[in-house]
């Protein structure tokens, strides 16, 4: 119960971060600004014709006799529209953070930084790293939607389908929602994907207390545009804690804003 308490009190030191720091908090920003305005004309695209794209990939129901035609293809516009939705959730963080890369590994060197005066580098060139990162999302996502198949298919057991099943879903998005946030500082110490599903393994407890209450607040994905910097920065605390490296104190942590400014 102390991981679990101590992965959400993470959390809570990450957006006190960029609040003393408001200037890396709109830094931040931008990334997950840029991504929802992209996402946001994709959702009033598939809104505006989603109808048209179900009628022209089945045009066999076109002669159906009424009112058959119009229910089986309506059936499919609020498939189609849910599973766009539905992906949108679940694929805006990976997104966000991919094309917010650079800004996102800069945050996260600050706050390293800040707490222990060392912000370790990759270096690699920034179109190696954005592979590198592009790479392990589509893994992530991957894992995530074999996660949704099956948890997807459990809903259908009764009860437990109504209320277990919900449950570990949360924790599943939490588990890898913290995966995807660890990212930006563990890619910098060069840790692969692999070994950072094992180092968050090995103290679940601490990535569930981070990451489910974060899967909670992100449904929204404009609350994930103003919480995300608070995020990174967390994720980055976390991360030394993971990694066993020292960190300052709460006062020690803070940078004056014009500081960081100039860094």
């Amino acid at each position: 119960m102390r991981d679990l308490m101590a992965g959400t009190a993470y959390l809570g030191k990450g957006q006190r971060w960029v609040a003393r720091n408001r200037r890396q908090w709109g830094f931040g920003l931008l990334p997950g600004l840029v991504t929802l305005a992209g996402y946001a004309a994709a959702v009033v695209c598939l809104a505006l014709y989603a109808d048209d794209a179900v009628a022209w990939a089945t045009p066999f129901a076109g002669g159906w006799a009424s009112p058959w035609s119009g229910l089986f293809r309506g059936a499919l516009t609020v498939l189609l529209f849910g599973g766009g939705l539905l992906l949108a959730l679940i694929s805006f963080t990976a997104v966000t953070l991919l094309v917010g890369q650079p800004f996102y590994e800069e945050l996260s060197a600050r706050v390293d930084r800040a707490e222990g005066g060392d912000a370790p580098e990759s270096g690699l060139p920034l179109w190696r790293e954005l592979w590198i990162s592009a790479r392990e999302s589509l893994a992530v996502l991957v894992r995530v939607a074999v996660w949704g198949v099956l948890l997807f298919a459990l809903g259908f057991v009764p009860v437990a389908g109504q209320t277990v099943v919900p449950a570990i879903g949360f924790c599943v998005s939490g588990f890898f929602l913290t995966e995807e946030l660890t990212a930006v500082a563990l890619q910098r110490r060069g840790v692969p994907l692999r070994e950072r599903l094992r180092l968050l393994r090995s103290r679940k407890l601490l990535a569930l207390g981070f990451g489910v209450p974060l899967a909670l607040l992100f449904l929204v994905p404009v609350v994930a545009v103003f919480v995300m910097p608070g995020a990174v920065a967390g994720a980055t605390l976390l991360v030394r804690d993971l990694m066993g490296e020292e960190a300052a104190g709460d006062g020690a942590g803070a940078e004056d804003e014009d500081d960081l400014s100039r860094a």
